[in-house]
Parts: structure tokens; C-alpha cells; sequence
């Protein structure tokens, strides 16, 4: 994406933070490929047989997005993050009410054996993710931040700095760190 783009979507996001309708109209073509990228992502990391599609994830998260509007958006980034945690959420949702309809059957652990390439794993139960991912917030929010805008988000490591102002450098210090916690926590503690 050219800078030109990301300043158009930038410009838009703060119209549309400025309470002007108008400009999430134009928004939604001009980042609907980047959601799209983004929900791609995350179902390729559901399994198989899931019933949810790319586009309804989309649908899903622009439906939550809307309603964001006093936001204050600092850039394109910003926002694929807030719409990375919104779809984060709708699978949980999803994977919630699925296995409640299935009463809890079979539900399997998330297994972060390889965890320094973490983002090239597919995640089997999305539930076992995000219940450490709550653990996880709850010692240190920012490092769940990192783990949701990298890992779920795909974003780089200059835009999750971007987005939480910060250094590149603590975002690698802090994304190995957090890798390490997770794998430790999906483990058991078993190496």
C-alpha cells in the first residue's frame, strides 16, 4: 500500500472520528481489501468445517466498527488493530457458542511447541488462545496488544509500535517475551 493510500485512510478515519458519515462510506472500499486480508488470516487459522466465512467475519467486524464513532483514530494501523481485536472477538464468540451447543465435547488445547515461529502455526481452538491471551492481559496489557496486533492482527512490528507508541525495539523485546510466556502457558509448562 502506498503512503498515499495510508494518508487517504488516515484523513478518512478522521472525518469519520469527527462524526462525518460521509467518510466512512468512502472508507469501507478503500480498506475493505485490507479487511479481507485480515480475515483471510484469521480463517485460515480455523478449522476446516467452520462455519463462518471470510466475508461474513468482514460483515461481522464492519458492523462492530460503525459503532466506533467517536473514535479517535491516529492512522491505518490503528485501525486494522481495533478491527483485528473485533474479529478476534466475533471467533471467540463463535467458538463460545459452538462449544456450548456441543456442551463442551472435545475441545482441544493449542499447542505453542514452536513458539519463535508462532505466526506460521495454524491455531487449532481459538477458546485456548484467547483464554491465555485474557491471562496474559491481565499481568501485562501491553504485551497482549503486541500478541493480537502480530500474531492475530498481522501487522508488522513498525505499526504495532506505531499503534501503541512505542520503540520497534520494545515491541520485538516485549513480542519475544510474550511468545515465551505463551508457550509456557499453553504448555503447561512442559518443554
Amino acid at each position: 500500500m502506498t503512503s498515499t493510500a495510508r494518508d487517504q485512510i488516515t484523513l478518512l478515519l478522521h472525518e469519520w472520528g469527527n462524526g462525518d458519515r460521509a467518510a466512512l462510506d468512502k472508507l469501507v472500499p478503500v480498506v475493505y481489501r485490507e479487511l479481507r486480508r485480515l480475515a483471510r488470516y484469521y480463517m485460515n487459522n480455523e478449522r476446516p468445517d467452520h462455519t463462518l466465512q471470510t466475508t461474513a467475519l468482514v460483515s461481522e467486524a464492519y458492523l462492530r466498527l460503525v459503532h466506533y464513532q467517536k473514535m479517535q483514530w491516529q492512522n491505518r494501523a490503528h485501525f486494522l488493530a481495533v478491527a483485528a481485536q473485533a474479529m478476534r472477538r466475533i471467533l471467540v464468540d463463535q467458538a463460545r457458542a459452538h462449544k456450548y451447543a456441543k456442551r463442551g465435547g472435545g475441545a482441544q488445547t493449542l499447542s505453542l511447541e514452536d513458539a519463535p515461529i508462532l505466526c506460521a502455526e495454524p491455531a487449532p481452538d481459538i477458546l485456548a488462545l484467547d483464554e491465555a491471551l485474557l491471562e496474559l492481559e491481565s499481568m501485562d496489557a501491553r504485551k497482549c496488544r503486541i500478541v493480537e496486533f502480530k500474531f492475530l492482527g498481522g501487522l508488522s512490528t513498525e505499526e504495532t509500535a506505531a499503534v501503541l507508541a512505542i520503540s520497534t525495539a520494545t515491541v520485538e523485546r516485549e513480542w519475544r517475551a510474550a511468545k515465551a510466556w505463551l508457550y509456557r502457558a499453553m504448555t503447561g509448562g512442559q518443554s
